[in-house]
């Protein structure tokens, strides 16, 4: 073993809003059936941000970050699948219990008993990580680690766009909040086959991602406070609405705009959230368009190997929403540049 026994981690160290704070922690040890990770790059996730204000589940003093790439550095004894010098990602699916209903019908992503990286235990936004060898997924050469520390969220909207939303070749597809999830979603909507993209999004995001939305895929865009977003979509499908609405925004006037923007028997795949206990939502109107509503939490196991090779063979161009690489010293800028949505995709480098 070559690395020192401490290592710098970015903690949320109390309950209550802020309490973030760089402290020293012990390197882990793998368990037998783990993996020792130097991490090369993390991302700041929205559920970062949600954890600072205390609008997420998560047990302090705790590491905070769950998007992460790396290169395995040690192996307990009993991991065969892996070896030293391995590059990685990770499902953040840690101490799913395996004996629930949930984990028996392989959906281990949203066992009660889970305690992700980032929120439940110590998680990436430091300099080592152990993960379990069964969460692994081996990264292509070619692939940065840049690239890759974005495969976590890339999975998650590959799952819940074209997965579980099941864009259909030449549908119109419309995509509430210019968000890096929802940049991907116009990624992944456009390589499902989706006929029209539309993106919707507000002045804020008028100087960087609405232009960039438009480079990667989407056919028009929306500037929601400043146009009538459901009539523009009404415009576009001659009266008969869009297929489906990938709801990343979380905001509730988008919610409620999703639903009258549907045709009949359309869908919404929902990702965002909108830290909220509760909002308001025209189920009668829902209700007679027959729309399906599709909520999403984590990734499943398919999603990863295709989003993988998905952004190793260029078809989801991920690295045009990295915006920021920086060291994990200069979390406290990053994070306020990511809040102040002057930053898209933002990475840590420990």
């Amino acid at each position: 073993m070559t690395h020192k026994d401490t290592m710098v981690g970015l903690f949320k160290t109390a309950r209550g809003p802020g309490n973030l704070a760089l402290r020293d922690a012990p390197v882990p040890s793998p368990a037998p059936n783990e993996a020792l990770i130097e991490i090369q790059a993390s991302g700041i996730c929205g559920t970062d941000i949600h954890i600072k204000h205390d609008e997420f589940p998560y047990w302090p003093p705790v590491i905070l970050g769950h998007e992460f790439s790396g290169v395995i550095i040690e192996v307990g004894k009993e991991v065969t699948g892996f070896r030293v010098g391995d590059r990685v990602v990770g499902e953040p699916h840690t101490r799913a219990c395996g004996k629930c209903y949930l984990c028996r019908t392989g959906n281990i992503q949203i066992c009660a008993q889970k305690r992700s990286p980032g929120w439940g235990i110590h998680g990436a936004f430091a300099r080592y990580l152990t993960m379990p060898e069964h969460l692994l997924h081996l990264i292509p050469a070619a692939m940065s680690f840049e690239e890759a520390a974005v495969v976590e969220p890339a999975a998650n909207v590959v799952q819940d766009v074209i997965e579980r939303g099941r864009v259909e070749p030449n549908e119109f597809v419309v995509i509430n909040g210019p968000g890096p999830i929802g940049l991907m979603a116009v990624m992944a909507a456009k390589l499902a086959g989706a006929g029209t993209i539309v993106m919707v999004g507000a002045s804020v995001d008028e100087e960087k991602r609405l232009p960039l939305a438009r480079e990667l895929g989407a056919d028009e865009v929306i500037v929601a406070d400043k146009q009538d977003a459901v009539a523009r979509v009404m415009e576009l499908t001659n009266g008969r609405g869009a297929d489906l609405v990938v709801e990343c925004s979380g905001a509730a006037p988008a919610v409620k705009a999703s639903v009258q923007m549907l045709r009949k028997l359309g869908r919404i795949t929902a990702i965002g959230l909108t830290g909220k206990p509760e909002i308001a939502f025209p189920w009668d109107v829902a209700m007679s368009k027959v729309l399906t509503v599709l909520f999403n939490m984590s990734t499943g196991y398919t999603c990863w190997d295709r989003t993988i090779g998905l952004i190793a063979s260029g078809k989801m161009p991920v690295r045009k929403i990295i915006s920021h690489v920086e060291p994990l010293a200069n979390w406290e800028p990053t994070f306020e540049q990511v809040e102040s949505k002057r930053a898209l995709k933002a990475l840590l480098i420990p």
